[in-house]
């Protein structure tokens, strides 16, 4: 055999090999998106970072969903129009494309359904749906974004939400370490890692946490073994569904990015991975993991970390002059 011949066959051995160990594995590495409509993504880029859809045209979808610190605000719960103090913890907006639904309690089953909400909602951006229309319409020059993206200029929450939901979409977090391991590079996660997965696999957490995003694909009771115990109020798919059964039923959350995504679960009342962990271990699976465990898991979920997105901020169209203006500091319109 040439020394050309048993290159190829050993490098098809090597690939078969790596191939292998890829479909063995309950999980897939994530892909960078292909983007169809530049102009649509560009669009949708600037509407997430545009402050003028709220009623005080100081928050923007960046406010809670920051992109500069995994796709969340890092806070127990997000502080919303006039600081008020949101109801729950925000989820990261990283890799949401793909999952079952949007919003801890699954309300929106897409993702320009999803941006639509905080708009109109009081505790959030506090604006409705008609007056975001008429700011960004007011705005000459979206005229142009809108016609590049849709191929006219007409302005509806339709194509507001279409276009922030198209920019999120290409929000994906590729070539984590541990996506390279399941490629076949051995040396990409350290053996303590590997502990770290193999105990996440063997202990059951991946009866949730499955799919390439390790999450985000079904809803689950918090405290199926044991009663979870909080003060928030949120009674998860219950206020969707009507039904008590429901109480306490979150979607799952996905587990990419999870070490930037601190506090966590829908109350954000663990601190840190090691306690969320703990805590997953106690009342999800009845598990009591050893101090060596939990750092093993830990180490594992640290892998997930994906490259962060290369976003350049938008120079956003200065207002035109049929543009409402915004008091921040003005009464509440409900005040009395």
């Amino acid at each position: 055999m040439t020394k050309t011949l048993l290159a190829a066959a050993v490098g098809a051995v090597i690939g078969l090999s790596s191939f292998s160990a890829l479909a063995a594995e309950p999980v897939d590495p994530i892909e960078p998106v292909e983007v169809k409509n530049p102009a649509l993504v560009e669009l949708g880029k600037m509407l997430f970072f545009e402050p003028r859809l709220s009623r005080s045209g100081l928050l923007s979808c960046n406010s809670c969903h920051n992109l500069s610190t995994g796709g969340v605000d890092n806070l127990k719960t997000s502080i919303g129009d006039y600081w008020a103090q949101g109801p729950i913890n925000s989820p990261t907006v990283l890799n949401s494309y793909g999952q079952i639904a949007q919003f801890w309690n699954g309300r929106a089953k897409t993702l320009a359904e999803q941006a639509a909400g905080p708009i109109a909602n009081p505790l959030e951006m506090a604006s409705t749906h008609e007056l975001a229309v008429q700011v960004i319409g007011s705005i000459p020059g979206y005229a142009e974004h809108f016609k590049k993206a849709f191929g006219d200029e007409k302005v509806d929450i339709g194509r507001i939400t279409d276009a922030i939901a198209e920019f999120e979409r290409t929000l994906v977090t590729p070539n984590a370490r541990f996506d390279k391991w399941l490629k076949g590079d051995a040396k990409a996660i350290t053996d303590f890692e590997l502990k770290g997965y193999q105990l996440f696999k063997s202990s059951g957490c991946m009866i949730c946490h499955n799919g390439a995003l390790l999450g985000g694909q079904s809803f689950q009771k918090m405290g199926a073994v044991r009663a979870y115990e909080t003060t928030n109020t949120d009674e998860g798919v219950k206020a969707i569904s009507g039904r008590d059964q429901d109480r306490m039923t979150f979607k799952v959350p996905q587990l990419r990015n999870v070490e930037l995504t601190y506090p966590y679960f829908h109350d954000g009342e663990a601190k840190t991975l090691e306690k969320a962990v703990q805590v997953m271990g106690d009342v999800q699976l009845g598990k009591r993991y050893t101090d060596e465990e939990t750092a093993q898991i830990v180490a594992f979920l640290k892998t997930l970390t994906g490259e962060q997105p290369k976003i350049v901020l938008p120079i956003l169209p200065p207002s035109g002059p049929e543009t409402p203006e915004f008091n921040p500091w003005a009464p509440k319109p409900d005040a009395k």
